[in-house]
């Protein structure tokens, strides 16, 4: 029997590796959820675009839901890092709440923001993040969840923790995701969460 390659080391051909240490420090543990949150937005991306692509064989119907799943981790990250800087930056230990919940990290951040900047702060926020927040709030709406929910892995089960059918599972209704849309959207929250997360940390907290 053949063994098997490994993964964890170098290809002899440079450009064919990939490194897991080159784009995080062990000192920097915001930054490090950054960087990972933008991976995870960016290979949803890249996945997307392909599906447009050449989605003859309904490739997209497969590959929606590790898409959905790499956005919304993503976002968890970023509105993670945000709430940490702005905890730090309020001198408070605390870090971010232990969820993966995005309605609720998204009300937290949104707090932590007119807590810092006060409330014109805030609607500047809402007024530049409106494709990140108007995703959220869909979400929400559409999986129907709380702060207790348990209906966020919707895109990681095809149940929740109780076994029971996340909402696509229990309509004889086609459910549906508009792709092109779904592109916009995701662009759209790539470069508002990498601008404002980074304001907050590397402008207003490290500088």
């Amino acid at each position: 029997m053949k063994k098997s390659s490994k993964v964890f080391q170098g290809n002899p051909d440079f450009n064919k590796s990939a490194f897991l240490n080159w784009r995080v420090d062990k000192n920097d543990p915001i930054g490090n959820l950054i960087s990972i949150g933008q991976g995870f937005i960016k290979s949803s991306k890249f996945t997307l675009e392909l599906c447009i692509k050449d989605n003859h064989e309904k490739i997209g119907d497969e590959l929606i839901f590790p898409i959905l799943t790499n956005l919304n981790h993503g976002i968890e990250l970023y509105f993670k890092a945000l709430i940490w800087t702005l905890n730090l930056i309020q001198s408070n230990e605390e870090k971010f709440p232990k969820t993966h919940n995005l309605y609720h990290l998204m009300n937290k951040s949104l707090e932590s923001i007119e807590a810092v900047d006060g409330k014109e702060a805030l609607e500047n926020f809402t007024s530049t993040s409106a494709s990140l927040l108007d995703y959220i709030n869909e979400i929400n709406e559409t999986i129907k969840t709380n702060s207790k929910s348990n209906n966020n892995d919707f895109s990681r089960y095809p149940f929740s923790i109780k076994f029971e059918n996340h909402f696509y599972l229990n309509t004889y209704e086609n459910v549906e995701i508009d792709m092109i849309n779904l592109l916009e959207i995701i662009s759209n929250i790539e470069a508002i969460l990498d601008d404002r997360v980074n304001y907050f940390y590397y402008h207003r907290l490290l500088e």
